[in-house]
């Protein structure tokens, strides 16, 4: 079944195309990455299908519904800025989620929390770069969503929290589901992923099957990576 439809979908600001026509479905049960280097257009594709920002053109469909409220409740989208206030702790972040998300599994969140080194009286404030993103990952995560957006989950983490991070995403993909991984860091996500869409000034350059685009190229995907985007 597919989970996510992109039909004819275009992004213009005043000067400049981001999203330009683009077409792709992901179906359930997989994990796809996103990739491409700064300025390709993976976070505003991230964000269009979050529902945080409108396209110029063009259809989304989740679990065939359009983009909007009842959307909402289907799709974790991680962001890469910081969007839990910063006077709450780390406990009364859970419990946002769990007020928030009828889905959001509270005492799974703690054990994660625990498990990345986190603890509950902990502020917002008080949190260091990998620290917040770590407890960003843990409130996505744990959530049983339809479709997973995480945009950029392993900056600022150190290695021991990108294989936790890893570990997390691997214990959450289930057959009625979906993760969509939007990174430049391909080492670290290649070994997990199921499939890849190169995106290139908007537009995919190359989509495929992990396993099949490694055995026709005879190549790595970072280095198929390296490949795709050599003159960009």
């Amino acid at each position: 079944m597919e989970v996510l439809k992109v039909d004819n979908l275009k992004k213009r600001y005043i000067t400049k195309t981001v999203i330009d026509d683009l077409n792709f479905s992901l179906d359930e049960g997989k994990i796809y990455g996103l990739l491409g280097p700064n300025g390709s257009g993976k976070t505003t594709l991230i964000k269009l299908i979050a529902g945080v920002t409108q396209p110029s053109a063009g259809n989304i469909l989740v679990a065939e519904r359009k983009i909007g409220p009842a959307t909402k409740q289907l799709v974790s989208y991680l962001p890469t800025i910081n969007h839990l206030p910063k006077w709450m702790t780390v406990d009364k972040c859970l419990q946002l989620y769990k007020n928030f998300y009828q889905d959001f599994d509270a005492q799974l969140a703690e054990e994660r929390v625990d498990m990345v080194g986190l603890k509950g009286n902990q502020k917002i404030t008080s949190l260091s770069t990998g620290m917040l993103g770590r407890l960003k990952i843990v409130l996505a995560m744990s959530r049983k969503a339809k479709l997973y957006l995480l945009d950029e989950p392993f900056n600022g983490l150190d290695p021991n929290s990108r294989e936790k991070v890893l570990k997390m995403i691997l214990e959450s993909i289930r057959e009625d589901c979906t993760i969509l991984i939007s990174t430049h860091i391909i080492h670290e996500v290649e070994s997990i992923l199921d499939e890849v869409l190169f995106l290139n000034n908007g537009q995919i350059a190359l989509k495929g099957n992990v396993d099949d685009l490694r055995f026709q190229k005879k190549m790595s995907i970072e280095e198929i990576y390296k490949e795709v985007y050599e003159n960009v």
